[in-house]
């Protein structure tokens, strides 16, 4: 794991006074989180988020993070596996076909990662709102189908459910 991932999987993430918390309702990830950030060489922590909800935490020290922007080309790459971890999604069903895409409230942000795959050759659709009724603040994009199989190879995901799904695209 990269500061950059950890940057992009932030965006499932809060920012506390002192401290990142990245909060999911998969056990495994969060402590792969948990792991990986000690490894380089960060404190951090994991716990359930209350006692009837399955929502576990990772949580470490703003610090970690507060001066790390992204340089280089690898930095983007692993910012955008990070995002996808948090924001992205790959249908499960067999029975709907198979799709890849990004969500995100922040239009800004997923502009920005639509840029950088489109500059990665991954072509993706057009940013758009789904449903203006249910979600006006609410955005999406999807990766278009013939860059399915270069965006699990150049991109990819660390997130254990997300992975078994693009590995069937290999």
């Amino acid at each position: 794991m990269t500061k950059a991932y950890l940057l992009g999987a932030m965006h499932d993430g809060t920012v506390r006074k002192l401290t990142y918390r990245i909060v999911q309702k998969d056990k495994v990830y969060i402590e792969f989180l948990m792991k990986e950030i000690q490894k380089l060489g960060q404190n951090a922590w994991m716990y359930k988020e209350g006692k009837a909800r399955q929502l576990y935490v990772v949580e470490f020290s703003i610090n970690f993070l507060k001066s790390f922007v992204l340089r280089t080309l690898q930095d983007k790459v692993d910012y955008i596996r990070g995002y996808f971890d948090a924001e992205g999604g790959v249908s499960r069903s067999p029975t709907v076909r198979y799709y890849l895409y990004f969500a995100q409230k922040n239009l800004k942000d997923l502009e920005q990662i639509r840029g950088f795959l489109e500059d990665l050759g991954i072509s993706c659709g057009q940013v758009h709102n789904p449903s203006r009724c249910v979600d006006p603040n609410y955005w999406r994009f999807f990766i278009r189908a013939q860059s399915y199989e270069k965006f699990a190879q150049t991109i990819g995901s660390w997130h254990p459910v997300k992975s078994q799904y693009l590995r069937m695209m290999i």
